[in-house]
């Protein structure tokens, strides 16, 4: 399966995930650091989707025209996008420790990095300073990974 179809099929997985979270009350946190996290995942969303601007709204892995975005969130996330996607999911998870939102947790997880690893491979090709950027900035969690 090349790049684009899978990042579909990843994309399918990663919102079928997070409606059976939704649906089994397991999305919206329950406890106080978990809902700030969740804020907190919201406001970061957000800044990514207007430092990006519309060019990001796509189902497949896709580099777009306009050049690579290092500003704003990007700076500190080569993914702000999917990592306030993890970091919502995993604050209301995490506050209602089951074994069905775990694992649906993990599926979302492992679809995320399906599309990341897709949307890579792609960057690296499109934009050769991209590896420049990979190299400097982590791709979800400043810092660690």
């Amino acid at each position: 399966m090349n790049e684009k179809a899978s990042s579909v099929v990843a994309t399918v997985v990663l919102v079928a995930a997070v409606v059976a979270l939704f649906v089994r009350h397991a999305l919206l946190a329950d406890h106080p650091v978990g809902v700030a996290v969740q804020i907190a995942a919201v406001l970061l969303m957000v800044w990514a989707r207007a430092t990006f601007g519309m060019r990001s709204f796509h189902a497949a892995a896709n580099p777009t025209e306009g050049g690579l975005v290092t500003t704003g969130p990007y700076r500190y996330f080569r993914h702000p996008i999917y990592a306030a996607v993890l970091f919502f999911v995993w604050a209301g998870v995490l506050t209602h420790l089951a074994p069905v939102p775990l694992a649906l947790a993990l599926v979302a997880t492992a679809a995320t990095a399906v599309r990341i690893r897709g949307e890579e491979r792609l960057l690296v090709t499109r934009y050769p300073e991209y590896a420049a950027y990979a190299a400097r900035t982590k791709r979800v969690v400043p810092g660690l990974i």
